[in-house]
């Protein structure tokens, strides 16, 4: 089990990641496997390939901007509602390569669980962000979400238990915030509609 636990968190980490940025963490790691600096699962290597860099990195780059631009990160984020949540799943299945097909069904789903978290909190955080009419916030929380994608990488392909913390510790914010984000949402549209 213990031979387990790095793939587990390599799952778990590209996961949760991928909510997130998806093409982040999509070209990112392609491109660490590809210098060597992390064995990625078969299943995975092709994250490595020219071809998928070329893509994952133009759409990082389309992510990066999009994301900076206060409105134009909620439609965004909106869009990617479709892509990043099943992206999540199969890269928690794909992450443990060939294991026994009960765990990479496990995986998938815990995947898309961690992707759907991370997404809502992020989307919906943004959101709300977005109703201050200056641009620094937005700047200052779409910076802040690039450094915690590359510092939850970082954990999931080099210090496993890291990303176990930063996990529960991200869960729990989640936990007390969704419930916030929700009525604040929904005082915002309320607003929008009178």
């Amino acid at each position: 089990m213990t031979e387990l636990f790095p793939a587990a968190a390599m799952a778990a980490g590209l996961s949760w990641a991928s909510g997130i940025r998806l093409y982040m963490t999509l070209f990112v790691a392609g491109w660490l496997g590809r210098l060597g600096w992390v064995v990625l699962p078969e299943s995975l290597q092709v994250l490595q390939s020219d071809w998928v860099l070329a893509v994952t990195g133009g759409l990082f780059a389309v992510e990066f901007l999009a994301d900076k631009v206060p409105g134009v990160d909620s439609v965004w984020d909106a869009i990617q509602t479709f892509i990043r949540i099943p992206a999540g799943a199969v890269l928690g299945a794909a992450a443990l390569g060939q294991a026994d097909p009960a765990l990479t069904t496990t995986a998938a789903l815990l995947g898309g669980t961690f992707a759907a978290g991370a997404h809502a909190t992020k989307a919906g955080s943004r959101a709300l962000i977005n109703t201050s009419p200056e641009p620094f916030s937005n700047w200052a929380a779409s910076f802040s979400e690039e450094a915690l994608v590359i510092t939850g990488l970082w954990a999931a392909f080099f210090q496993p238990w890291v990303l176990v913390v930063m996990l529960l510790l991200f869960a729990l914010l989640a936990w007390w915030l969704l419930p916030k984000l929700w009525r604040g949402l929904r005082w915002l549209f309320r607003r929008l509609a009178a």
